[in-house]
């Protein structure tokens, strides 16, 4: 017991001295390994910046009954896009037609495909910083162990699925957004149905949205691709050399071979 305990220890004083010699090197980032790295920790950004920082409304014309002028009624929506909050609100604030439209909300709640895709988007980000660390500041390291390249090629299996799942889901989250918000919305509306003459006005661009779909999906072919350079720095690539490197002595190979 206390001899397992001294290993213990001495294992954690040897990782301890390990990571205290920090030394920067840069050659990593000029390998695929942590040149596309850093890929990946730019089109991070610009997947959850997309996304997270939208903020749209959409505008309907209305003409009151006796009334030739046209008043606007505006729904402010954005990230995470809880539509089902959105109440419509007049400029100025007065019941336009006297009809309270405050009452009368969009459609749809889609903040739960919203936030997977923007929350695991940073922690995709702040991952990559962790990783880039380690290959640049620890390379020895990380080169000398089994275990975290092990534990960087699970992570990159597990992210591109996730990219895959996430992205698809928000893909999917902003089709009916885009429904929610256009020219269907008018038909919803009970005022619109009855003596109040209703015409859609406009909807804010969602190019923005549409390129957060597209960084999502540009993550998966990334992180799916660098799964291969991760790959070769473990040890189901060359167990036969990692062993070498990690045993003492051995057996020679045969001669004559």
């Amino acid at each position: 017991m206390a001899s397992n305990i001294y290993l213990v220890r001495q294992r954690i004083s040897r990782l301890g001295q390990r990571m205290s010699s920090f030394q920067l090197n840069i050659n990593p980032l000029k390998e695929p390994l942590g040149f596309i790295k850093v890929l990946e920790w730019i089109a991070s950004i610009f997947a959850f910046a997309t996304c997270g920082g939208f903020d749209g409304k959409t505008e309907i014309q209305v003409t009151c009954p006796k009334l030739t002028e046209n008043k606007t009624i505006t729904a402010a929506f954005g990230y995470p896009f809880r539509l089902n909050e959105a109440s419509f609100q007049a400029h100025p604030d007065v019941n336009v037609c006297d009809v309270n439209w405050k009452s009368y909300v969009l459609i749809g709640d889609y903040s739960s495909s919203a936030q997977f895709y923007v929350t695991f988007a940073v922690f995709v980000f702040l991952y990559c910083i962790a990783a880039l660390l380690l290959y640049v500041g620890y390379t020895s390291l990380y080169r000398d162990s089994r275990k975290l390249p092990m534990i960087d090629f699970v992570v990159t299996l597990v992210a591109t699925f996730l990219w895959l799942v996430s992205t698809s889901a928000w893909a999917k989250a902003l089709t009916d957004i885009k429904v929610a918000t256009g020219q269907g919305i008018v038909k919803e509306l009970q005022p619109c149905n009855q003596d109040v003459l209703c015409y859609f006005g406009s909807v804010t661009s969602m190019g923005s949205l549409n390129v957060s779909v597209i960084f999502g999906f540009l993550n998966m072919i990334l992180w799916g691709g660098n799964a291969w350079f991760v790959y070769k720095e473990t040890s189901l690539h060359s167990p036969s050399n990692t062993s070498a490197s990690h045993g003492q002595g051995g057996i020679p190979p045969p001669s004559g071979i």
